[in-house]
């Protein structure tokens, strides 16, 4: 089972990039790749079990729940329900740490999925490089201006 990951330090506290980062529905607010979010179900974008659908630039659309939401670990955990990626089962969790040395954040990004096996290198290069490390590049450019 493939494991893309990507991490990196924003120049900001661990809570203020959770502020920001935290609202299952505000990714459009921080994330490049996103065009818009609305909720399908569920009242905000805190509460497990949300169901959020995602617009993406190139025109695909994305479903995603809420499966945790842990303030005490700045993290949360989603599933995919509906997408244009060729995944039978993915679980994704971002989280925001403490840099203790520096009081910067240390933000990580990571999914677990199930695919053909001659789709797993594109989908991890994908997730790892342009969801994940592009979403966190960003961050660090919101919190760097």
């Amino acid at each position: 089972m493939p494991r893309p990951y990507a991490s990196g330090v924003v120049p900001a506290s661990a809570d203020e990039v959770w502020a920001i980062v935290r609202d299952f529905n505000g990714m459009p607010a921080w994330h490049p790749g996103i065009e818009s979010s609305s909720l399908t179900s569920g009242g905000s974008g805190t509460e497990v079990g949300a169901v959020r659908r995602l617009a993406m630039g190139g025109g695909g659309v994305v479903v995603e729940r809420l499966l945790t939401l842990d303030d005490l670990d700045r993290s949360y955990t989603y599933e995919i329900v509906e997408s244009p990626f060729a995944v039978r089962r993915y679980v994704s969790t971002i989280r925001v740490a403490p840099v203790t040395d520096s009081g910067h954040a240390f933000v990580e990004w990571w999914s677990e999925y199930d695919s053909e096996a001659g789709d797993e290198e594109q989908l991890t290069k994908t997730f790892a490089g342009g969801v994940y490390g592009g979403g966190i590049a960003a961050l660090r450019k919101h919190f760097a201006g």
